[in-house]
């Protein structure tokens, strides 16, 4: 038998604040100590299944997938605690709601099984984790190699507890339960007292029932020296110190990546315990489901197909966006792209999208008019899917779906964020509630948040922390330097961090700070949802990844991130909510009941005098995506006049074209402060058609593709791939690719020189040019919102302030621009006012709902009470008419100071020196009212049922 070891009771990072062993970390020191495999076995979970199999098979190691399982003492749906003795850290784990079992996947029937397995604990069996029970092991254990697990098992336990009998009956239970050959008495030894308590009881119970023994180090952490680092990772866990004595801590630093020579050395006496370790791992063969055709299937006419209903709502489509007969480019277009889609098994996609749109919109619902490259796809405007011409505005097929690249399409949804809620159960219920889910995404500790850490469980003042995470360089696009970064001499903002090192060496306090916090970083702190993503499955989730319950509020979450659950082979759609089309939506009523318009603005020509006036002053404060000062300067600088000024404007305020000063180039070449330089002479005329609406800039991705296609004679298919490949900026993949660019333009005549001036500059220009199609798309909102913020200023101003009305620095800064625009936000009136910021006239009447402390409740018993029982006369006749949940000493105040009752007549001063008692007499008066009226109606109910000599009247408040 070999010498080796294969380490088998492994918490990797999505253990998360306890297991700190970083998966890149443990492949790389598994490849090099040649160990051959590890396996994961996190507490409780399996999120980390796919990271975790894909970056060991990368780094040659064969990954073997299990989970720390959680078991419930008794029945899983037993929500209580259990007590085998008399309590106490020797009694029941997690006092008293579970107790550890290790599990592993022999095989892929295994492997599923204990997806099955980890879900059903969340979905059925939580009390504090997620537990399984004897009942789901037994129907689930084919497959599976279990143990009796760590200290915290059932069986070591019942012997802690001197039950020797319970522990052994237990074991051959679980001994049924999974076969003789798959139940192991796993034997632990960190040097701790717990371990040893039990070490001979194990040893016996393995020889009287004839079970194999299997030596494990219960690994946290991946390097001895991380023993610190983790110990400050439980620290964040348990809010506590590393001062603190009572804290929650490993007794030593015994729980990393062992050496196969270590452990046997620990092990001597029971080398067999070492050998069952390559058995297992010998065994242990599983492949997880990857790129598997798992997208729903979408009801079709009987008769019909997929490929074949797609084609025929397709043409339905663009015939009713031409009625009197499309041009035949659009006819050759739409029979491509179609083409494309069902050869490549894509059309119930397109199905389930178009549905989800068209659902929307039947419930009035306001959609986007597309994002992203979907855009670009004819398909997709004729299906309603997208409201954009992707021929009209230059947009490209090849760049949403690539023929020569076999990949999902990615088509974004965006919805009044209000009502994405009711997108999501549209879709679980038409799908089906067990083949949708909402997605998860895991929050890592960033280097501010592990200084902060770092300065807490060290016990230092908070005002350290802030120094040093003030010294570190600002955030760019909302991402921070990591710490990693601020001491490598090759990172690209190395320079920016000196005044963070300079403090590093000259105070020994921060260094300490600072060294903990490296420990920590990059680690996971927590899981979450993701903020738009949702999936969607042809088959039961259940059967395809491990899903869970979120406590909170019952929701369904996948337990593998959006990149699994993508490379499994699901439908992962983005239902995003967009605070702007909220507006819209607000603006649109508001002027319907102002003015008495009817506006819909997918009629709208995007052209209109008044718009590109107010885009030209840089007056979009509020406007989408045109919203902050430095983008204003730039739309001042370029005047637009035209909506491809728009879509270029949000294509070049990026860091990249803005690096190279792009976005000013275009503005002057525009306004003929500069002139248009050709990138060579020879590639003027050929480049016209491209560059020409840019002023010879590359601004997108699009144009990059149809240089290669026109200049070199590439297929639009492979443009977007030499697109990719230049973005990549590997340079051997480079000049590769070279090769045939050169080739086929000096076929067309092109000189080596010019070839070579055109390659220079698409390469760096490929890398930051902007996708046309999401820009068009999201330009397309912009304008609108800039349209009806310079035609209907008091309603859009007005739908503006509502949507940021629990928002107190943008409700000034919208309050500010309503100042400047001329138009009066009168103060909120009880008599006047609705919920929300609400257009009167050329004026804006403040809305109740933007007051603090006064909910949609309150208000809604004001206006209601209002129309009903007549306009409030005074205060008193306000707290008389309104129902008495609104006569609240903190919503009356609130009303008071926001000066809500000024038009009845009272002065605040006045009104706030009264109103408590005013307050208290009311409430008495209407608990009187209140009872008077429940006397009446059981008297009156008791007169149909007693004699009038027995008729009485309670009433005791």
């Amino acid at each position: 038998m070999s010498k080796g070891f294969v380490h088998l009771h492994v918490h990797t990072e999505y253990s998360m604040l306890d297991g700190a062993a970083r998966i890149d970390d443990l492949a790389k020191e598994v490849a090099l100590n040649g160990d051959g495999a590890i396996a994961m076995t996190d507490h409780g979970n399996v999120f980390g299944a796919f990271d975790f199999y894909t970056t060991m098979r990368s780094a040659g190691v064969k990954p073997i997938i299990g989970i720390e399982a959680y078991v419930a003492p008794e029945s899983r749906f037993d929500k209580r605690r259990v007590k085998w003795a008399e309590g106490g850290e020797d009694d029941v784990s997690g006092g008293g709601a579970y107790t550890h079992m290790t599990i592993l996947a022999e095989d892929n029937t295994g492997l599923s099984n204990l997806f099955r397995l980890a879900s059903l604990a969340s979905l059925e069996g939580f009390y504090y984790k997620p537990r399984m029970d004897r009942e789901l092991l037994s129907r689930y254990s084919a497959g599976l190699i279990a143990t009796t697990g760590c200290p915290g098992g059932e069986i070591q336990t019942r012997l802690r507890i001197g039950d020797y009998a319970e522990a052994r009956s237990a074991a051959a239970t679980y001994r049924e339960i999974f076969g003789a050959e798959n139940y192991f008495v796993e034997i632990m030894d960190h040097g701790v007292q717990i371990e040893r308590r039990v070490k001979d009881d194990l040893l016996r119970l393995a020889r009287e029932l004839g079970l194999p023994l299997l030596a494990t180090n219960d690994l946290h952490y991946t390097y001895s020296k991380d023993f610190e680092h983790h110990a400050a990772l439980l620290a964040v866990q348990s809010g506590t110190t590393l001062a603190d004595p009572k804290r929650f801590k490993f007794e030593n630093g015994e729980f990393y990546l062992k050496t196969a020579a270590q452990m046997r050395e620990i092990f001597k006496d029971l080398e067999v315990a070492c050998d069952n370790t390559l058995l297992i791992a010998e065994r242990c063969n599983v492949t997880l489901r990857e790129n598997e055709n798992l997208l729903p299937k979408f009801p079709v006419p009987q008769g019909e197909s997929e490929d074949s209903w797609l084609i025929k709502e397709a043409q339905r489509g663009l015939k009713e966006r031409f009625p009197q007969g499309a041009p035949a480019e659009y006819l050759a277009r739409l029979d491509y792209e179609l083409g494309v889609m069902t050869k490549m098994g894509f059309a119930g996609y397109f199905l389930v999208v178009a549905d989800l749109v068209a659902h929307a919109k039947s419930e009035g619902i306001r959609v986007g008019p597309g994002r992203g490259s979907a855009a670009g796809s004819l398909v997709s405007y004729s299906l309603g899917i997208t409201a954009l011409d992707p021929i009209k505005h230059g947009l490209l097929f090849e760049r949403f779906l690539n023929p020569d690249r076999i990949s999902m399409p990615d088509i974004d949804l965006d919805f009044d964020e209000r009502r994405r809620g009711e997108m999501i159960r549209y879709a679980t219920t038409k799908y089906g509630e067990d083949r949708v889910a909402q997605i998860i995404t895991y929050g890592t500790i960033k280097s501010k948040q592990s200084i902060k850490d770092a300065t807490r469980v060290l016990g230092y003042p908070y005002a350290l922390g802030e120094k040093l995470t003030k010294a570190l360089p600002p955030s760019i696009m909302g991402k921070d330097i990591s710490l990693a970064g601020v001491f490598d001499e090759s990172h690209e903002r190395f320079a920016e961090a000196q005044e963070f090192r300079n403090i590093y060496e000259t105070d020994p306090d921060s260094k300490t700070i600072v060294d903990v916090a490296r420990g920590l970083e990059g680690l996971k702190r927590q899981w979450s949802v993701h903020a738009a993503g949702v999936i969607l499955s042809r088959d039961p989730l259940l059967d395809v990844i491990p899903i869970h319950r979120r406590d909170a509020d019952g929701a369904i979450i996948t337990q593998f991130d959006m990149g699994a659950c993508e490379a499994t082979g699901l439908l992962k759609m983005d239902f995003l909510g967009l605070r702007n089309l909220s507006v819209l939506d607000d603006c649109i009523a508001n002027i319907k009941k102002n003015q008495g318009k009817e506006i819909i603005l997918e009629d709208l020509p995007l052209a209109d005098k008044k718009t590109f006036e107010l885009l030209s002053r840089g007056e979009t404060l509020g406007v989408f995506q045109l919203d902050s000062g430095p983008i204003r300067a730039l739309l001042r600088s370029m005047a637009p006049d035209s909506f491809d000024d728009i879509s270029a404007v949000i294509a070049l305020y990026r860091p990249g074209p803005m690096g190279v000063n792009a976005h000013n180039d275009y503005a002057d070449r525009k306004n003929k402060r500069k002139r248009i330089e050709p990138i060579h002479p020879e590639l003027s005329d050929a480049l016209k058609e491209i560059l020409g609406d840019t002023y010879g800039l590359i601004v997108y991705q699009e144009q990059v593709m149809a240089i290669a296609q026109k200049l070199a004679g590439f297929s639009l298919a492979r443009a977007d791939l030499l697109r990719k490949a230049m973005g990549k900026k590997n340079k051997e993949i480079l000049d590769k690719e070279y090769v045939p660019f050169e080739a086929g333009m000096k076929k067309n005549g092109f000189s080596s020189i010019a070839i070579e001036e055109l390659w220079k500059t698409l390469i760096p220009f490929s890398d930051y040019a902007f996708n046309r199609a999401h820009s068009a798309g999201y330009g397309v909102v912009s304008f609108w919102t800039a349209y009806l913020k310079a035609n209907y200023p008091t309603e859009y101003m007005a739908a503006l302030l509502t949507s940021v009305r629990d928002d107190k620095d943008k409700s000034a800064l919208y309050l500010n621009e309503c100042r400047r625009m001329g138009i009066k936000v009168l103060p909120p009136d009880v008599n006047e006012s609705d919920a929300e910021y609400t257009p009167r006239g050329k004026d804006i009447r403040f809305g109740l709902a933007a007051i603090r402390n006064v909910g949609e409740n309150v208000v809604a018993s004001v206006v209601r009470n209002r129309i009903d029982k007549g306009r409030f006369t005074s205060f008193g006749d306000f707290l008389a008419k309104v129902d008495a949940f609104v006569c609240n000493k903190k919503t009356i105040e609130s009303l008071i100071k926001a000066g809500a009752f000024d038009s009845l007549g009272h002065p605040r001063k006045g009104l706030m020196a009264v109103y408590l008692e005013a307050i208290d007499a009311i409430t008495e008066s209407k608990r009187a009212e209140k009872c008077s009226d429940h006397c009446r109606v059981n008297n009156d109910d008791s007169k149909k049922s007693q004699s009038p000599g027995t008729i009485m009247g309670d009433c005791d408040g």
